[in-house]
C-alpha cells in the first residue's frame, strides 16, 4: 500500500481539503494490499470480530468475500468522538521552508496536513471530531461534532495556521493539556501532534499527558520531528550559529564537536518519553516530516479497533 506518488501528484494544489481527500482515497484504495484487506469499502460499517464475542452479528457475506470475520456495526457504534490537538509553538515551525518546498515539509505543516487527513477519514466513518490549537496561549477550541459545516470550519482553522508565521510563540504544553483534559467529559480518542519541546520539569509534562487519560480516554501521541537535523544532527562541519526559535538564545559551534553527545542525549530523551507513555498506556508514535501518511492513518485505525 503506497501513496508516495499521491503527494507529488497533488502538491501543486493548495487547498487543504483536496490534499487530505486525495491522500485518504489513495490509502483506502490500497487497503486491499494491507492488513486491512477486505475492509476498504465496508470499514465504516463493520468492525473486526474478536474471539469470545457473540456470533449473531457476523457478516457472513463479507466473510465469504474476504475470508475474515467482521461484525456489523450499528449507528451508535460508529459514533466515535475524536479530539485532535496541535502544538503551534515556534519550534513546530521548524525547519524553515526553502523556495520550492511544500508546506508539509516542516513540523507544523506536516501536523496540519496529518490532522486534515485524519479528519477526512473520520468524516468517511461518520465520526465526530474536535480540535484544539495551543502555543503560549490556548489559541482555538472546538468540541467534537460531525456536521459538514463543522468539518469545514476546522479545516479553515488549520489553513489559517499555515498562513500565520509562528514567531515568538513559546511552548506551554503542560498548562494547555490540563485545560483540554478538563474539557473532555465524554469518552474520546485524543490525538496530539507535538515536538515535545517543553522547557522546565519533564514530570509536569508527563503528568499533563496522564491527565488526558482520565474518563477512560484513548490517547495517541504523535511525536513530530525533523529526523535529519533534530535526531541525527546531520550538519556539515562549517561553523554555525544555532538559534532557539522560542527564546532567541544563540550558540556558536561546530556541529561535529557535539554530534555524538547530542545524539546520546536525544536518544535518552526519546526512550524516556516512550517508556513513560507505555507506563501511562498512551500510544507513542514518533514521526518525521519526511515520512508518508500511512503511519498516521494505520495507527488511527488500529487504535480505533482497540478503543472499540
Amino acid at each position: 500500500m503506497k501513496i508516495e506518488g499521491q503527494l507529488e501528484k497533488i502538491s501543486s494544489f493548495s487547498h487543504l481539503e483536496l490534499l487530505a481527500n486525495q491522500i485518504v482515497e489513495g490509502f483506502i484504495s490500497g487497503m486491499h494490499k494491507s492488513p486491512f484487506h477486505g475492509f476498504s469499502s465496508e470499514f465504516a460499517e463493520h468492525k473486526v470480530y474478536n474471539a469470545g464475542e457473540s456470533t449473531k452479528h457476523i457478516d457472513w457475506k463479507l466473510y465469504a468475500r474476504t475470508d475474515r470475520l467482521y461484525t456489523k456495526r450499528y449507528e451508535e457504534e460508529t459514533n466515535l468522538r475524536c479530539h485532535i490537538i496541535v502544538d503551534n509553538s515556534s519550534s513546530m515551525h521548524y525547519p524553515k521552508l526553502k523556495a520550492g518546498q511544500q508546506f508539509y515539509e516542516n513540523k507544523i505543516g506536516f501536523s496540519v496536513l496529518a490532522s486534515a487527513v485524519l479528519m477526512e477519514l473520520l468524516k468517511h466513518q461518520r465520526d465526530a471530531v474536535g480540535l484544539s490549537v495551543y502555543s503560549d496561549d490556548y489559541e482555538f477550541y472546538a468540541p467534537e461534532k460531525g456536521s459538514g459545516r463543522h468539518h469545514r470550519m476546522l479545516l479553515s482553522k488549520l489553513e489559517s495556521i499555515l498562513d500565520t508565521p509562528g514567531r515568538d510563540k513559546a511552548t506551554d504544553t503542560t498548562t494547555f493539556l490540563h485545560q483540554i483534559a478538563q474539557k473532555m467529559h465524554r469518552r474520546s480518542m485524543i490525538i496530539l501532534f507535538t515536538d515535545m519541546f517543553q522547557p522546565g520539569n519533564d514530570e509536569a509534562l508527563f503528568n499533563a499527558l496522564q491527565h488526558l487519560k482520565h474518563n477512560k480516554h484513548k490517547v495517541v501521541l504523535f511525536h513530530v520531528i525533523d529526523k535529519k537535523t533534530e535526531l541525527n544532527f546531520d550538519f556539515d562541519n562549517a561553523p554555525r550559529k544555532f538559534i532557539d526559535v522560542e527564546t532567541g538564545e544563540e550558540v556558536n559551534l561546530f556541529a561535529e564537536n557535539v554530534k555524538s553527545e547530542y545524539e546520546k542525549l536525544v536518544d535518552a530523551y526519546f526512550k524516556k518519553v516512550a517508556e513513560t507513555c507505555i507506563q501511562y498506556r498512551i500510544k507513542y508514535v514518533p514521526v518525521s516530516v519526511d515520512e508518508k501518511f500511512e503511519k498516521i492513518l494505520t495507527t488511527y485505525l488500529v487504535e480505533k479497533q482497540k478503543f472499540g
